[in-house]
């Protein structure tokens, strides 16, 4: 057997693989575009949503995106990958409208136990839709996967969400043939999801072979970590070591990015996009699993989110 030969036709379909669920979410971003009157693109600065960012290159360039770029800001993100945000839309010259659950805790829409510590994760749900009814979007385009997670599997590409902002699993629209039903009444929106049937893996192919930048914390760097749980908390103010635990220094990446109290790292020396390929090939626990403290309440905790409104 011929290793060279195998591992060209290996590579080939890998590429015609990446070809596919790009064009199929550039059809997807250019139908958004075509059928809704204001829609969003909501942009974190995580990887899925650096992703998108390409994909919309790709589908409007060399002019302006038909939309501006979202990111709903708890107040409690890495600093690094907020820095990497604002650069990145630097870059693109692109209009970023930042909603902040911070002004929502000022507001009194949110209430925490306690504002400067407690997870604004689900708070986000809230102000996502005060930022949706402020500017009047119809469309919202995020990176959710359907493999991230058992609630997000069951969402259609474009997921309907009634006047209140929440989504029914058992209301949605059949998307037969890839025909998407993108009608709305006035204060009803859509979620769409372009990357829906890519996967983790897929993610890395497509940034190694778009050479797309990231946050440096998806690779591996020293950092003082908190077993718990099966988790490894980072150590910060806003989560700090208990009583009786003991804190590590450990060489860790985070898989996924997101608020800094229910996000955490994972055991890794992958200090490369090959490297991390070649872990997440063989890694047989979710990223969402492995990483965020907020799915760890029940197996329905991120389906009841979605319902009130998360994203």
């Amino acid at each position: 057997m011929n290793t060279a030969v195998d591992q060209h036709f290996l590579d080939a379909a890998s590429s015609r693989h990446l070809d596919w669920l790009e064009s199929e979410a550039i059809h997807i971003m250019r139908e958004v575009a075509a059928e809704c009157s204001n829609p969003a693109l909501l942009f974190s600065g995580g990887k899925d949503s650096v992703v998108l960012l390409r994909i919309a290159e790709k589908a409007f360039r060399p002019g302006k995106f038909p939309f501006p770029l979202v990111h709903i800001d708890t107040g409690h993100n890495f600093e690094e990958v907020i820095q990497f945000r604002d650069k990145r839309v630097a870059e693109l010259g692109e209009r970023l409208i930042v909603g902040s659950v911070e002004d929502s805790i000022r507001k009194g829409t949110v209430r925490l136990r306690n504002p400067q510590t407690d997870s604004r994760n689900a708070a986000q749900a809230v102000t996502l839709l005060e930022t949706i009814a402020e500017h009047q979007f119809d469309a919202c385009i995020g990176g959710a996967r359907r493999d991230e997670e058992k609630a997000r599997a069951k969402e259609r590409i474009f997921s309907f969400r009634d006047e209140f902002g929440q989504w029914n699993p058992k209301a949605q629209r059949p998307e037969l043939w890839d025909l998407y039903n993108t009608r709305v009444h006035k204060g009803e929106n859509m979620r769409v999801f372009p990357i829906s049937n890519w996967t983790e893996l897929d993610v890395w192919q497509y940034i190694a072979r778009e050479k797309l930048e990231l946050p440096s914390i998806y690779f591996a760097h020293q950092r003082q970590v908190i077993p718990r749980n099966g988790l490894l908390v980072p150590l910060t103010d806003l989560t700090p070591a208990r009583d009786g635990e003991q804190v590590e220094t450990q060489t860790v990446r985070f898989r996924t990015v997101g608020d800094i109290s229910c996000t955490c790292p994972v055991s890794s020396d992958a200090g490369t996009v090959a490297a991390i390929i070649a872990e997440t090939a063989v890694t047989q626990i979710t990223e969402r699993g492995a990483t965020r403290m907020d799915d760890q309440t029940s197996e329905a905790s991120m389906e009841k989110r979605k319902k009130e409104g998360y994203f």
